[in-house]
């Protein structure tokens, strides 16, 4: 499954696939300044037969080689809404939407840059092996969507499946994702949203790194956290998306659990 959204902006920085040993310093980097009790991994049920991926076809007028990757993007779904509007039909969308309920989950980590065209399917890679899928599985419940993060974004900076979602594990890990469905409805707005993940994340996660994504109802859709050239929070240079003022609608997940 390909999953379309809008692409990451902004930022100038360092060639994309130019030193792909950098990511590998700087996930060290990340894990050395990380609480061991941050880095839990999600827990979830994961299927005896899940399988990866086949490799997706690459639309020619999608590839992007050698654009410039100025900072990072961590993009979190808000899975209830994904749901509400593409769950049905594949067996890749029955995987995350048939099951236990889910809040934020883990859509990609994505090399960005000052303007368009954006770095996008740097060079041809062939598909995710097993392991790799189970092990993000509870992060990222597609293998479909696994495998497309890979091609269109991870083909650009790492050289390795393996390298990149230990990668975008990793920062996933080090969010404590706040409780957004405890919040009034009323009092539910864009800003209401980026001080519940600092709140959440004290220390680490600044409200202008917070860039909250709605549809054009105002229904919350993701969020995507910034970071530098080293995967530590930043400012998010091409703006925070929805202003704090704006009314946020939130698809709820089954018992309101997030």
């Amino acid at each position: 499954m390909s999953r379309p959204h809008p692409e990451p902006v902004e930022g100038r920085g360092r060639r994309t696939g130019a030193s792909l040993s950098r990511a590998s310093i700087a996930l060290a980097a990340v894990l050395a300044l990380t609480p061991a009790a941050a880095l839990a991994a999600p827990a979830c049920r994961v299927p005896s037969n899940l399988s990866p991926a086949p490799v997706e076809p690459v639309p020619a007028h999608e590839v992007q080689r050698g654009v410039t990757t100025a900072y990072y993007l961590l993009a979190l779904s808000w899975s209830p809404e994904w749901c509400r509007t593409n769950g049905r039909g594949s067996t890749s969308q029955a995987l995350q939407c048939g099951g236990e309920p889910r809040g934020f989950v883990l859509h990609g980590l994505w090399p960005n840059g000052a303007a368009p065209p954006y770095p996008r399917y740097c060079r041809p890679v062939g598909p995710i092996d097993a392991a790799t899928v189970r092990q993000m599985f509870c992060r990222t419940p597609s293998p479909q969507l696994l495998q497309h993060e890979w091609q269109a974004h991870g083909s650009c900076g790492w050289s390795s499946p393996k390298a990149y979602f230990d990668q975008a594990a990793a920062l996933y890990d080090q969010v404590a994702m706040p409780r957004i469905e405890t919040i009034d409805r009323n009092a539910l707005t864009a800003g209401a949203v980026r001080r519940a993940f600092v709140r959440a994340n004290r220390g680490r996660l600044s409200a202008d790194g917070i860039f909250v994504a709605v549809d054009r109802r105002g229904r919350l859709t993701e969020v995507r956290l910034c970071h530098d050239l080293t995967f530590q929070p930043s400012r998010c240079r091409g703006g925070t998306g929805a202003p704090d003022r704006i009314a946020i609608r939130l698809t709820p997940s089954a018992g309101r659990r997030f």
